[in-house]
């Protein structure tokens, strides 16, 4: 294979997987730009290898290739007490190991709808977070100065688009104040409004969200 083919075909996947990478970053995805390049340059590489050392039958080492990037992804996934979230991180980083593995063996048309096709997703997927549809939650921490009651603060954060789940709760009678915890669901322009909502109660101590 010659080598202005190898070199034109590394920096079209470097290129192409990260302008991906780096629009996950800015949205401040836990996987940035520089995983995509490196999985989906390093599965170009690999093709490409593995057409070089083994034309007539380079099966077993992409296989290979895709199996491994699958133990990679599952370590994307990031579990708490209440839920498993990172699956988009997960098979984002598969289905570039394979769109790699597209362009290293010279499939360019399925490459380019493979990568069509992930940023039609990645696009869907940001319009139905912002309008608070499908698995866009945030969990939220909230401490009041005084005992209040659980109806008081839900009061102030349901509206519009909001659902609420309590997941803790702890009481500190010795300084009468009260820690809470939910699960939370809406879109990005409610859930903005909570900190105010909660500011203007005058039992208001902290919030934080995740």
């Amino acid at each position: 294979m010659e080598l202005f083919t190898i070199i034109i075909r590394l920096l079209a996947t470097a290129i192409l997987s990260f302008a991906f990478g780096y629009a996950r970053q800015r949205f401040h995805k836990p996987i940035g730009f520089g995983a995509f390049i490196f999985v989906a340059t390093g599965a170009t590489g690999l093709g490409l290898a593995g057409l070089s050392l083994a034309p007539e039958n380079p099966l077993p080492l992409l296989s290979a290739i895709v199996t491994g990037i699958g133990f990679l992804g599952a370590g994307a996934l990031i579990r708490t007490s209440d839920k498993i979230s990172g699956f988009t991180n997960a098979s984002s980083i598969w289905i570039f190991a394979v769109f790699g593995l597209f362009v290293g063996t010279g499939q360019y048309a399925v490459a380019i709808v493979s990568y069509t096709i992930i940023w039609a997703v990645f696009f869907v997927d940001k319009y139905l977070e912002s309008r608070g549809i499908g698995s866009y939650q945030k969990k939220i921490w909230i401490a009041t100065q005084k005992i209040v009651g659980e109806h008081e603060i839900e009061g102030a954060m349901v509206f519009g688009s909001i659902k609420l789940k309590k997941m803790n709760v702890e009481v500190n009678k010795k300084n009468n104040t009260l820690y809470i915890s939910y699960l939370i669901q809406g879109t990005k322009e409610d859930i903005n409004k909570i900190p105010q909502r909660l500011y203007e109660k005058p039992w208001f101590e902290a919030f934080k969200v995740e």
